[in-house]
């Protein structure tokens, strides 16, 4: 639970930290699209040294966000077994009744291992170097047009940051029964997967009952307070764009580019 980073702020004073929430999100989403443009190991070397880049400049620890990789271990090792063994295309090294290894596949497995890792450690990036609210208030301000259509985008906005606040709480709640329950004597980490499942009810149980207090307490202190979600509210720091913004654009663009001419060939890379 320590190695999940949404919610979670690192505060340094850098480059990164000081671009406006929706330039991030916006470069967050060209990455997204930049790493399922790319279909080869020049377009991936592309991607990895511009995070790299990106990283350095925030000047957060590497080790940081390489532990929220920790998190989607199993997703990514399923991905990569699933890929290798039905795969069907290429050079066949070994099959077996439905399952068929080729080395495409397993290539094509890397491939998509490479790709998780890169959307974890680039949305790891944006939590870590953009508070919960500035992120939420970003969201909103870039979700304005749906309130043409009648969408409630302030309400959205302020579920969101609540629920990115209290992600740290929970996490910390966590730990908190975890190691009340091993001062009982319970194990969680012996028996098999069964055993493992049930011992989770412990934990469970109180998380439910401690998550329904905190929001029934949330509630009462908002309603106290005789909070309102409107679009009238206003921000005590308002969203403006400044010169880091128009340089973090070209430089995201000018990446956007070069990823599109790999992937047309224009630099004449093989796969």
């Amino acid at each position: 639970m320590r190695d999940i980073a949404f919610g979670q702020y690192y505060p340094k004073n850098s480059f990164v930290h000081n671009l406006d929430p929706r330039t991030k999100i916006f470069s967050s989403i060209v990455l997204i699209v930049a790493v399922f443009l790319v279909d080869n190991y020049w377009g991936y070397v592309a991607c990895y040294s511009f995070l790299a880049i990106m990283i350095l400049a925030s000047r957060i620890p590497i080790l940081s966000i390489l532990k929220t990789i920790k998190a989607v271990l199993v997703i990514m090792l399923i991905t990569f077994v699933i890929n290798v063994l039905f795969y069907k295309s290429g050079h066949v090294y070994a099959q077996w009744w439905i399952f068929t290894i080729t080395r495409e596949g397993i290539i094509f497995g890397v491939y998509m291992i490479l790709r998780i890792v890169f959307l974890v450690m680039s949305m790891s990036l944006l939590t870590f170097t953009t508070t919960p609210m500035a992120l939420t208030d970003g969201i909103e301000n870039l979700l304005k047009p749906l309130t043409l259509i009648k969408i409630p985008v302030h309400d959205l906005a302020t579920i969101m940051s609540i629920a990115l606040r209290f992600i740290p709480t929970l996490t910390e709640e966590v730990d908190k029964i975890i190691l009340a329950q091993k001062a009982r004597g319970a194990a969680f980490d012996t028996g098999n997967i069964f055993k493992k499942a049930k011992a989770m009810l412990p934990i469970l149980i109180p998380l439910f009952v401690s998550t329904f207090r905190r929001a029934d307490e949330l509630a009462m202190a908002l309603d106290s307070r005789c909070y309102n979600a409107t679009d009238k509210r206003t921000k005590m720091k308002p969203l403006k764009f400044s010169y880091r913004d128009l340089l973090g654009v070209f430089i995201i663009g000018a990446f956007l580019t070069i990823i599109i001419m790999i992937k047309l060939g224009f630099f004449g890379l093989i796969q």
